[in-house]
């Protein structure tokens, strides 16, 4: 991997981590018209997803600096037996549903070698199908979604259904945040707390992701030089602090449906692309270069 392709890649994971059009299914594009597979594919994957995370860490740092703190305060409740569910304040609360709302995860894990061989392989096609599920939520979020639900009113089965659609939203193609906040919407959330409670609900999921993706990649952490790494690294930190900006501004605009045209249409033209490959049995840069 060159650092120009590295750039590239930093410059898609930034925008489409936080973007709801899938960050995997971008990356695994921009990859599968690199060339790009295998262990290198996830090593880089790794390392761009955690770029994201530090923009997360940066943009909301007062929020989870709060957490963090009331984190140490539970565990003091919980130790001491003064802890009582109904007499929570908000940050307490938060950390509570996003716990609740990582649970469904675990059922999900039995599908990862499933998960990953769609990442790594050389088929786009179910990428383009997922491209056309995001489509879908964030129409019907739009349409059907949104209320005055700020985070302490949000229920237990709310909680939950959050967690679902992150979940399923593991196949790439369909994005993370696109579906947590469709989720957030569907269940009567503010929009302006359904953004924060999704970004912030990703950090505990990507640190995991990439804890598991490293430990199966082995010793293949040597197969991409460091330059390209740390250049990835810090464009999509960068590109994902206005990734994050830009969809506050649009979600607060009532704009966040131009994503669901987006990914419709990507949706098409992958599937349509998908198709082609295999019909001719080779990748259309292989196709167009020979």
């Amino acid at each position: 991997m060159t650092i120009f392709e590295a750039i590239i890649q930093g410059i898609v994971q930034g925008l489409t981590e936080f973007l709801p059009v899938s960050s995997s299914g971008h990356l695994s594009l921009v990859q599968h018209f690199f060339g790009i597979n295998g262990e290198e594919a996830g090593i880089a994957s790794i390392v761009m997803h955690l770029g994201t995370l530090a923009a997360v860490f940066i943009a909301f740092r007062h929020r989870i600096w709060q957490l963090i703190l009331e984190a140490f305060s539970l565990l003091k409740d919980l130790f001491t037996g003064k802890f009582k569910w109904s007499k929570m304040n908000e940050n307490r609360r938060m950390i509570m549903l996003i716990i609740i709302s990582l649970l469904p995860l675990f059922g999900f894990i039995l599908f990862k070698d499933f998960f990953d061989g769609i990442s790594q392989d050389m088929d786009i096609t179910v990428e383009g199908f997922a491209f056309l599920y995001t489509s879908a939520i964030l129409f019907l979020s739009c349409r059907f979604g949104g209320n005055d639900k700020d985070i302490d009113k949000i229920t237990v089965p709310n909680a939950l259904t959050i967690g679902v659609f992150q979940g399923i939203a593991l196949v790439p193609g369909i994005s993370r945040s696109g579906s947590t906040i469709s989720a957030a919407l569907f269940c009567g959330m503010k929009r302006e707390t359904a953004v924060e409670y999704s970004f912030i609900l990703g950090i505990p999921v990507i640190l995991a992701a990439a804890a598991v993706q490293l430990k199966d990649l082995g010793g293949g952490e040597e197969a991409v030089q460091a330059a390209p790494l740390a250049v990835g690294f810090v464009v999509s930190a960068l590109v994902g602090l206005l990734a994050i900006k830009l969809v506050k501004w649009l979600i607060k605009d009532g704009k966040f449906k131009i994503f669901a045209y987006y990914t419709l249409i990507l949706g098409i033209a992958t599937v349509a692309a998908g198709f082609f490959e295999m019909s001719v049995g080779m990748t259309i840069p292989e196709y167009i270069f020979g």
